[in-house]
């Protein structure tokens, strides 16, 4: 599977391929890693899965047997030797980010370059038919953009989605290792006193250009308050997307758009929407596929829709192979809108 026969696909059904190419998409990244990856070939000759056997059924009983076959990858070991799971001789073009490093030490894996078209068709998809985006920036109104955020992918997709709707944007990086336990600790103003370029260099920007889309955290959108009249759009991920946040920006942010994403570093934003009183987050298939699960009797099992498991996902793409649980809980959550898919809700650590 090349990342050109991917594309074809999402293009014509980006929020919607059908069930049985994505098992055979899924089947084809697992046999080409099985095959080339150091860490994969060990695993298939130690425990000699059997892939037809694995990809009958539905994806829901994929998933399942993968997991129960003992796939799934130590974090500690994942960290510690993210080499072993490049496949040898890869052609493409690999770029190595880090996670952001505000919860736990930062993690390293790779992207290829193609990787950000296939999540860029996602993420257009779902803003212009969720929130029809489309509607609202175009040629009589350009988006005019601010985004705070570490470097790397985050970078690279924010400036690519601004891009894509004629717009300009302003990159305002940041660093955010550990910035999860200072506001945890010593709440938002110490997180902002650490942040201190930032703050001048957002407030320079607000105070200059008339800027009518925001791409951050929760804890920085009291930077916005004073120009809340010309924010239209607010695209939020991290910490502290509740319903309490919701209210917040409702009250402040009059008339303003909140966009709800999920962000992580080998698979990048999830876009999000808020339903029954909940934010539900729905990944891009097929290359990442998401479940809570529980353990059953020995066994690893996808819970029940509206019930909360751990967090459980495959990544799966031609330059990588991830196969993990994530140290969170979420709801199992059902298609809705666009969505062809289970999603999950309500993560929590």
């Amino acid at each position: 599977m090349n990342y050109e026969i991917l594309l074809e696909n999402l293009q014509e059904h980006p929020l919607g391929v059908k069930e049985t190419w994505i098992r055979e998409y899924l089947r084809e990244i697992f046999e080409f890693h099985f095959e080339r990856t150091p860490y994969w070939r060990n695993v298939a000759e130690r425990l000699k899965p059997d892939l037809d056997e694995i990809f009958q059924g539905t994806i829901g009983e994929a998933f399942e047997k993968i997991f129960n076959l003992g796939l799934a990858v130590d974090e500690d070991y994942l960290r510690a030797n993210w080499l072993e799971f490049v496949p040898e001789g890869y052609s493409g073009r690999i770029r190595f980010y880090q996670s952001s490093g505000t919860t736990r030490e930062r993690a390293i894996g790779h992207w290829d370059a193609r990787y950000k078209d296939v999540l860029h068709v996602y993420l257009r998809a779902a803003l212009d038919e969720v929130y029809r985006l489309a509607d609202v920036y175009h040629d009589d109104h350009q988006m005019r953009a601010i985004s705070h955020g570490p470097y790397g992918w985050y970078q690279d997709e924010i400036s690519q989605l601004v891009w894509s709707y004629g717009g300009v944007l302003y990159f305002i990086g940041m660093e955010t290792d550990g910035l999860k336990k200072v506001l945890r600790e010593k709440g938002q103003e110490a997180v902002l006193k650490i942040l201190d370029p930032l703050v001048r260099y957002t407030k320079r920007v607000m105070e200059t250009d008339r800027i009518n889309t925001v791409r951050s955290a929760p804890p920085l959108m009291s930077l916005f308050e004073p120009y809340s009249e010309s924010i239209e759009t607010a695209i939020i991920s991290g910490v502290g997307i509740n319903k309490d946040f919701l209210e917040y920006i409702s009250n402040t942010f009059e008339g303003t758009k909140l966009i709800p994403l999920y962000g992580y570093y080998l698979f990048g934003d999830l876009v999000g929407i808020f339903r029954r009183g909940e934010f539900w987050y729905y990944p891009n298939y097929p290359t990442t596929i998401v479940f809570p699960m529980k353990a059953v009797d020995g066994t690893h099992r996808i819970v029940r829709y509206g019930e909360r498991g751990r967090v459980a996902f495959i990544i799966a793409r031609p330059e990588v192979l991830v196969v993990k649980f994530e140290d969170e809980t979420a709801l199992r959550v059902p298609p809705e809108g666009p969505f062809k898919w289970d999603g999950f809700g309500e993560p929590s650590r």
